[in-house]
């Protein structure tokens, strides 16, 4: 058995030795706990509006009270890294997103991120902060998600994280409330975070009713937002979630 962990391990770590990416691998029958894999339209970050493939990974060490996707707390099951890979390749879109629940609490998804890279896929990380990004890829993009106070989780952010953004990263704030914006600006301003990364968003949250492990939270209206923006004169981009437009807030699988 030790040798044919190895063996895997050997032709793994040969494509990202060339790329200078992280190599983390192992045997074909590695699993992850997966709540839903859909094909859609990118509703968020600068990639939106393009088509993307969704891979969502249950399970979250928060709870946020505005999250919009509670079914990934406990909704999974276990899919090896070899079913995932074929699954995402069968469809010739490049564009990959690893979402959650928080994707990087489960240690193998940094397998199925550099053989995505490898294939040739662009990736994209959405992550809370909560979570040391050191492991990952460095050819991945991240969408770091730095937690605002209304969300009940802002002590949770590991700060180091913000010193490993690349110019490719993303950093977005979903913001709640005025004082959620204020914290988002003092945030992007002491931590260069313009100046550190391809952008920054600050989304309005959209209306979220309470649930079964969250408290729910009233939605910002997009207006008021924009003009917090302009009148301060922020180099932000105000994001609003795209396929809650398309479709109903409250679709799954979208």
């Amino acid at each position: 058995m030790e040798v044919q962990v190895l063996f895997w391990a050997f032709l793994d770590m040969l494509p990202s030795l060339k790329s200078g990416g992280n190599f983390f691998f192992g045997p074909p029958d590695m699993t992850l706990r997966i709540n839903e894999i859909f094909f859609s339209i990118q509703g968020e970050s600068t990639w939106v509006g393009a088509p993307c493939i969704f891979v969502r990974l249950a399970g979250c060490p928060l709870r946020c009270n505005y999250c919009d996707t509670e079914y990934a707390f406990r909704e999974g099951s276990p899919r090896t890294i070899d079913s995932l890979v074929d699954e995402v390749m069968a469809n010739p879109c490049r564009l990959v997103e690893i979402t959650g629940g928080e994707p990087l609490a489960q240690r193998n998804v940094h397998a199925l991120i550099g053989r995505l890279l490898d294939a040739g896929r662009t990736v994209l990380i959405e992550t809370s902060g909560a979570i040391d990004t050191e492991p990952v890829d460095r050819r991945a993009h991240i969408i770091l998600d730095i937690k605002t106070p209304d969300s009940g989780e802002s002590h949770r952010m590991q700060w180091a994280n913000l010193d490993r953004l690349q110019p490719h990263d993303e950093v977005k704030f979903v913001i709640a409330s005025r004082g959620d914006y204020e914290y988002a600006r003092e945030t992007t301003t002491q931590h260069q975070l313009i100046q550190r990364c391809r952008a920054v968003q600050f989304s309005p949250v959209h209306e979220q009713r309470a649930g079964l492990e969250i408290l729910g939270a009233r939605g910002l209206a997009p207006r008021e937002l924009a003009a917090w923006i302009l009148a301060d004169q922020l180099d932000v981009r105000l994001q609003l979630q795209m396929h809650k437009f398309i479709w109903d807030p409250q679709t799954r699988g979208v």
